[in-house]
């Protein structure tokens, strides 16, 4: 874990909820890292269920191996930093696989779909590269666990293509918080219905 040895205390980094909350709007990113207004989520249902499902995952089925997947090991809650990425985050799960990479599991409070979810695809895809940074084992791949009702498993592919659109995306978020300047709402203002931002957002 050779970036470990470097300073991760004074590089800016971003978490994968600040790069998903961009993608759902850019103007989060300058209220919260611009104008320093803090988003106030402590009393949304799925925020504290979503904490809930990561506190009992945490102390829950310790020795529990999903070997179906080929996992051989794990770590659970561990928190992960890049400087080079700029990103930092606390995996859910950190899996060993068989065929000699690695991947991140995540934990969702949710109903599975077909698909996985676009924005839960973003934060696995985040997961795998900080992975692949800080253990420089290759990442191919991750899990998304659905666990509304019982626990579902998906997979999700990490592709170069996909990790090259995250750094974008980081690039993209700094350059707001860099120059300052106010980005366009986001495209959809069906989104603007359920911001925390909305009665001060012009």
């Amino acid at each position: 874990m050779s970036e470990w040895n470097l300073d991760t205390e004074r590089t800016p980094m971003l978490t994968p909820s600040e790069v998903l909350e961009h993608i759902y709007c850019p103007r989060f990113t300058w209220f919260m890292n611009v104008q320093q207004i803090p988003q106030h989520e402590e009393t949304r249902f799925k925020v504290l269920k979503g904490r809930e499902v990561h506190r009992r995952r945490a102390t829950e089925n310790r020795d529990y191996l999903r070997r179906k997947i080929g996992a051989v090991k794990r770590e659970i809650e561990v928190y992960l930093a890049s400087p080079p990425l700029r990103l930092r985050g606390i995996v859910d799960e950190v899996l060993w696989l068989k065929d000699g990479t690695m991947a991140p599991l995540d934990y969702k409070y949710t109903e599975a779909r077909d698909q996985v979810f676009k924005t839960h695809e973003t934060q696995v895809t985040l997961y795998g590269m900080l992975i692949e940074a800080v253990y420089q084992q290759p990442v191919q791949r991750g899990y998304v666990a659905y666990v509304r009702d019982g626990s579902q498993l998906q997979e999700v592919a990490i592709t170069e293509a996909a990790k090259q659109e995250m750094r974008c995306l980081v690039e993209q978020i700094f350059a707001i918080i860099r120059t300052g300047r106010l980005p366009a709402r986001a495209s959809s203002r069906l989104r603007c219905e359920d911001c925390c931002y909305k009665n001060i957002c012009v």
